[in-house]
C-alpha cells in the first residue's frame, strides 16, 4: 500500500522564453511524493510537468484531478493505463514509483550513466527571439562545444531566420555542425513545402512539426515530398495505445518521431512509440519539455538506457532561477550525472 502527496512548484525563467505559442516567464510543475505505508522512510519523487495550451490535460481543474488521483493512489499504482488522458500525471507517478523501487536518491534507472562512467550527447537549444539574441545564443553554444544545434523558428520573420542559418553555414559546414530546426507547427500547409525547400539549402538535418498537428493528409504529403527530414512532435500528443500509435506512423510515414515523456505519458508509453517507429523504419530521439531538474534527471536516465547514439534534446535545468538541486551537469555536448556536485 502507498501514500502519496504533491507540492506545486512555479519555476521562474531567468529570461523570458520565446516559443511559437508566446512568451513564457513562469512554468508550473507538481512534485509528487510516494512512499510505502508500512515503510515511509524513503520517498519516491516524481514530477507532473504541464505546458499551458500544449499538455492535453491542461485546465484549471488539473490540480483537483491530481489531488484526487494521489488520494486514491492504490487504485492506480498497479495499472496506470486509466490515466492515459493525463500523461503528465501518469508519468509523474510512474517516475516516483520507479524511484521508490530503486530506493536511492536521484536514481530511477541505474546504469553506466548513474555510475558516472558515461554521458549522453545532447543538442544545444537556441530560443526564439530577436535576431541578435538568437545569434548570441548560437555563438555561445558553439563555443561550449556543441556539434548539434537546434533552433526554434516561426516566431520572427522567416527571412531573418534564413539569414541566421546562412550565417551559421558560412562559418560551419554540415560536417562540423548539425543543424535542427523546430517550427512548432508555425507553417501554413500551403506554404510549408516552399519553406522546406528554402531551409534545405542550408543542409538542415531535420525540422520538427512544420505544420500544426492533426492535419494527417497534409503532413503525409509533406513527408512524401520534403527535401529534408521531418520529425513529428506535437503530432504524438494524445495518441494512446500501440495500435493507434502504429496507425499514425503508417499514415504519415515521417522520417523521425520525437518523444517527450511528460507529453506522451512516460516511459512505458514512450517504449510503445519506439517499438512502432522501429518496426516501420522511422528514426526517433527523446527530448525534455521544460521539466524541473527532477523530471529532467529521470528522463536523462531513461534516455541513456535506450542507447540511441543521436544527439538527444535534453535541457539542462539552467533555464530557471529557482530550480531544485540537480545531479546533472554539462561537459561540452555531454550531459553527465555527477551527484557529488550537489
Amino acid at each position: 500500500m502507498y501514500q502519496a502527496s504533491f507540492k506545486k512548484l512555479t519555476l521562474e525563467f531567468k529570461r523570458a522564453a520565446g516559443t511559437s505559442r508566446g512568451i513564457l516567464k513562469t512554468k508550473n510543475s507538481w512534485i509528487i511524493s510516494i512512499c510505502e505505508s508500512s515503510n515511509p522512510s524513503f520517498v519516491g519523487k516524481g514530477e507532473a510537468s504541464i505546458i499551458e495550451n500544449l499538455s492535453p490535460e491542461w485546465s484549471d481543474k488539473f490540480e483537483d484531478k491530481l489531488n484526487t488521483v494521489l488520494k486514491n493512489i492504490n487504485d492506480y499504482a498497479q495499472d496506470l493505463s486509466a490515466l492515459q488522458d493525463y500523461p503528465s500525471i501518469r508519468f509523474g507517478i510512474e517516475m516516483a514509483l520507479q524511484n521508490l523501487k530503486v530506493k536511492k536518491e536521484h536514481i530511477y534507472l541505474p546504469s553506466h550513466f548513474t555510475d558516472k562512467e558515461e554521458g549522453i550527447t545532447i543538442n544545444g537549444l537556441i530560443w526564439m527571439g530577436e535576431k541578435s539574441y538568437m545569434l548570441e545564443q548560437i555563438k555561445s553554444k558553439l563555443e561550449q562545444g556543441f556539434n548539434c544545434v537546434k533552433l526554434k523558428i516561426g516566431a520572427i520573420d522567416f527571412e531573418a531566420e534564413l539569414e541566421l542559418l546562412k550565417y551559421i553555414r558560412s562559418k560551419f559546414s554540415k560536417d562540423t555542425v548539425e543543424l535542427r530546426v523546430d517550427a512548432n507547427g508555425a507553417f501554413k500547409p500551403e506554404d510549408a513545402l516552399s519553406k522546406l525547400n528554402q531551409l534545405a539549402l542550408f543542409d538542415i538535418h531535420s525540422i520538427e512539426q512544420p505544420i500544426m498537428a492533426g492535419q494527417i493528409e497534409y503532413m503525409h504529403e509533406l513527408c512524401r515530398k520534403t527535401p529534408l527530414a521531418i520529425a513529428l512532435d506535437e503530432e504524438l500528443i494524445g495518441v494512446n495505445g500501440c495500435e493507434n500509435k502504429t496507425q499514425l506512423i503508417q499514415s504519415i510515414k515521417p522520417q523521425y518521431i520525437i518523444l517527450k515523456p511528460s507529453l506522451v505519458g512516460g516511459f512505458e508509453s514512450s517504449d510503445e512509440w519506439i517499438k512502432a517507429a522501429e518496426e516501420n523504419n522511422v528514426g526517433w530521439w527523446i527530448t525534455s519539455a521544460l521539466e524541473s531538474n527532477i523530471g529532467l534527471n529521470a528522463i536523462a536516465q531513461y534516455t541513456f538506457k535506450k542507447n540511441n547514439p543521436m544527439p538527444q534534446g535534453l535541457g539542462t535545468g539552467l533555464l530557471y532561477t529557482n530550480n531544485v538541486d540537480s545531479p546533472l551537469k554539462i561537459e561540452g555536448d555531454q550531459l553527465k550525472f555527477v551527484p557529488s556536485k550537489m
